[in-house]
């Protein structure tokens, strides 16, 4: 059965009225600092999309922009914490209570026993979503590698962080393109880090009890900026700033990680995933205006 861009758009909306959890506006003060100017990438607005302050520990941690429909994140933005990759032990998996209940905390919390699944899971993942599959692993947008601090790598924890990654990819390329990247970042960024990574839809699905649970991947998508960086660093990574990004399939084959211009990422986006023609990942194309240059300069 065919479905219009706009009935699905009303079944978003349906659902996402079900579950209480309100569109917001506009992003949370709190979480603007892991946004370059404090800007969501723009040309997202048409799709009902959940905006989520992830917090952890009394702190927020990242910023998510959720599909409640697919139950998996559209991107995460976060910045980056100069880090020797190493990743936290014995963390739980953890879920938002803000995403099911208008009442519901702020915080994430651990994942409950299976019986209270039925209390939330409409609005998002459960473990159950990824338990039978053999080809997928649950993928980090913001990966507990690109922090520091003990409490940022454990927030990274949450399946409102995570999508459907093929293993191959999720730890081979994919993986290698992280490493690279905070390699990059602890070397030549003096100053703040942002970073967004994100996916395209396929259409295909995960399946649980015959319903449709989680959106798979196309492909997955990232971008950093970094205005403050290291003038004298090797010409070939001084050509990769103040911004530069990258994408892979997600699959077991032809899955490597091409780098590339922001703009050139943001063009291939518009041809194989619905944003609209005024897609812009950072505010101004991550070009800081000459007072910020200038404050650069002298600090």
């Amino acid at each position: 059965m065919s479905v219009s861009k706009t009935e699905q758009n009303l079944l978003y909306l349906f659902i996402i009225a079900l579950v209480g959890a309100e569109v917001q506006e506009s992003i949370s003060p709190e979480c603007k600092k892991f946004l370059y100017m404090g800007t969501m990438p723009r040309g997202l607005e048409e799709q009902p999309l959940k905006k989520i302050c992830q917090y952890y520990a009394g702190k927020p941690r990242f910023f998510t922009l959720y599909d409640t429909f697919s139950h998996i994140p559209v991107y995460s933005a976060y910045t980056f914490k100069r880090s020797d990759g190493s990743k936290v032990v014995d963390v739980p998996w953890m879920y938002e209570p803000q995403l099911s209940l208008v009442s519901g905390s702020r915080e994430m919390e651990t994942l409950p026993s299976e019986h209270v699944y039925k209390s939330f899971e409409d609005s998002q993942a459960v473990l159950d979503d990824y338990s039978d599959s053999v080809i997928f692993e649950r993928g980090q947008l913001n990966p507990d590698e690109h922090q520091a601090d003990q409490d940022d790598k454990a927030a990274t924890y949450t399946l409102t962080n995570v999508v459907p990654t093929v293993r191959e990819f999720n730890i081979g390329p994919w993986k290698m393109h992280q490493h690279t990247i905070r390699k990059r970042l602890n070397n030549y960024c003096r100053g703040n880090a942002y970073v967004v990574t994100g996916i395209t839809t396929s259409g295909h699905t995960i399946r649980r009890n015959n319903i449709n649970r989680l959106g798979i991947p196309t492909y997955l998508w990232s971008a950093y900026c970094c205005v403050d960086f290291d003038h004298n660093a090797p010409y070939t990574e001084r050509t990769k700033f103040p911004a530069f990004a990258a994408y892979g399939l997600n699959d077991r084959e032809n899955n490597r990680v091409q780098e590339m211009t922001v703009q050139h990422l943001e063009e291939f986006l518009k041809r194989v995933t619905y944003v609209s023609s005024s897609f812009q990942i950072f505010y101004d194309n991550c070009v800081p205006s000459n007072t910020a240059i200038d404050h650069l300069h002298l600090a």
